[in-house]
C-alpha cells in the first residue's frame, strides 16, 4: 500500500469546489497545497484543508513534494500550466479543454510523451455509470452492429442565468467549445475515435442580453456562430450526427441515441455521471430500462484524476482529450470552409470501466489495483 499521492492544485474558482468534494478527503491522495493568482483566494481554500500551503503558481510547479498538478485555470492559460508541470517532471490533470487551441494541445501531449509523463483531462463524466453501462450494452452486442448516432445539446444561451457570459460568445467559446466535450468524449468512448468531420454552423443574433446578476440588461455581442452541427465519420464506419447550440428554447432529444443493426440505445447526458439508460430491441413494443453494469458508481468531479492515478491508462487522457479538440476545432472549420475535414490526430478507444461500487473507489489506495 503506497502513502497518500500529494497534488498541487492551480486555479482555486468555483470548479475546485467540485474536485475538492472528491479529492479532500480520499485516503489516494493529499491536497499539498494551491495556487491562483489572486492569492487572497487561495488562501482561503488552503486555510480549509488540514496541511495545505498557498503557494505561488510558479513555485508550486516546482515543488519537488508534489507528484501531481491539478490544472483548474481558466482554457487560455491550460497549455502553459500543463507544460510548466510536465517541465518539472510532474503528472498534471486539467479540466476541460486541453488547451485553448490544438497546437497548444498536441505540445502538451507530446512533451509529456517525450518525457513520460501522465496527462489527464475532462470529462470524466462519461466514466461514470450513464455512459460506461451504455457502452457495456453495446459491446455485449445488445444493439447489434452500431451504425449511426445522434447527439443533441440545445439551450436558448447561458446569458439568462450567467452573470458573466461574454466569454461564451467571443472567441474561443460557443456551444460546440463549451459543452462538445461531454458529448465527442462519450461518442469516442461509445463507438471509438473519428477520422473525418464535415460541419455547418449559423450565428443568427449579433449581440446578447444578460438576464440575471448585476449586469441584467446590458447588452454583450455576439462574435462566434451559436448553433453548431455536423457529422463525425468514425473510424469503423459509423456516423454521428451532433448538434450542439445555444439558439433552442426547449429540445425533446435524447442526449445522445445510437442506432445498431438490432436496436437503439439510448444515453444519458454526458455532463452528468449517471443517468437511465434505455433499450429499445428490435421487435419490441416498449423502452426498458437497463440496470447498471459498468462505470464508478456515484462519481463526481476528481474520478478522473483517481483513475488516472490508479490505472496504468488513464480513461480520461491527454490523447483522447487532443482528438476530441481536434475533432471540435476541425468541425468549425469545416463549417467555415465548406467541406469535409480529415483529422490529424487519433486515439485509441479507452479501456471500459467495470463496475466499481463507491465504497470501493472511495476507499481505494494507491497500489491497490
Amino acid at each position: 500500500m503506497g502513502e497518500p499521492h500529494r497534488i498541487g492544485i492551480v486555479g482555486t474558482g468555483w470548479i475546485s469546489g467540485a474536485y475538492l468534494g472528491t479529492l479532500r478527503d480520499h485516503p489516494s491522495v493529499t491536497i499539498a497545497a494551491v495556487a491562483d493568482l489572486d492569492a487572497s483566494r487561495a488562501a482561503s481554500v488552503a486555510a480549509g484543508i488540514e496541511g495545505c500551503r498557498a503557494l505561488p503558481v510558479d513555485q508550486l510547479l516546482r515543488d519537488d513534494s508534489i507528484g501531481t498538478v491539478l490544472n483548474l485555470t481558466v482554457p487560455a492559460a491550460h497549455a502553459s500550466v500543463a507544460l510548466g508541470a510536465i517541465d518539472n517532471n510532474k503528472q498534471v490533470y486539467g479540466e476541460k479543454p486541453l488547451a485553448a487551441d490544438l497546437p497548444a494541445a498536441r505540445s502538451v501531449v507530446e512533451r509529456a510523451a517525450a518525457l513520460d509523463v501522465a496527462v489527464g483531462c475532462a470529462p470524466d463524466t462519461v466514466l461514470g455509470t450513464g455512459v460506461q453501462t451504455a457502452r457495456a450494452t453495446i459491446d455485449a452486442g445488445l444493439i447489434g452492429r452500431p451504425l449511426s448516432a445522434l447527439a443533441v445539446m440545445a439551450t436558448p444561451g447561458h446569458e439568462r442565468w450567467h452573470h458573466h457570459p461574454d466569454f461564451y460568445y467571443a472567441p474561443g467559446g460557443g456551444p460546440l467549445l463549451d459543452m462538445g466535450p461531454y458529448y465527442l468524449t462519450a461518442l469516442v468512448h461509445l463507438l471509438g475515435p473519428i477520422v473525418a468531420v464535415t460541419g455547418a454552423s449559423s450565428r443568427r443574433r449579433s449581440t446578447r442580453v444578460i438576464g440575471s446578476g448585476p449586469r441584467a440588461g446590458e447588452v454583450i455581442p455576439v462574435s462566434v456562430d451559436t448553433h453548431v452541427t455536423g457529422v463525425l465519420h468514425h473510424a469503423d464506419g459509423a456516423l454521428s450526427t451532433i448538434t450542439t447550440s445555444f439558439d433552442a428554447v426547449r429540445t425533446t432529444a435524447a442526449p445522445i441515441e445510437v442506432h445498431g443493426e438490432t436496436g437503439t440505445l439510448a444515453v444519458p447526458d454526458p455532463n452528468l455521471f449517471a443517468g437511465d439508460v434505455r433499450l429499445f430491441e428490435l421487435g419490441a413494443t416498449e423502452w426498458r430500462t437497463v440496470e447498471p453494469s459498468a462505470g464508478y458508481a456515484d462519481a463526481a468531479r476528481g474520478i478522473g484524476l483517481l483513475d488516472m492515478l490508479t490505472t496504468p491508462a488513464p480513461r480520461a487522457g491527454g490523447t483522447l482529450a487532443l482528438h476530441v479538440l481536434d475533432a471540435m476545432t476541425s468541425l468549425l472549420r469545416s463549417a467555415d470552409e465548406g467541406r469535409r475535414i480529415e483529422l490529424t490526430t487519433t486515439t485509441e478507444r479507452p479501456d471500459p470501466v467495470p463496475l466499481v461500487p463507491a465504497a470501493t473507489w472511495r476507499s481505494q489506495r494507491p497500489g491497490s489495483r
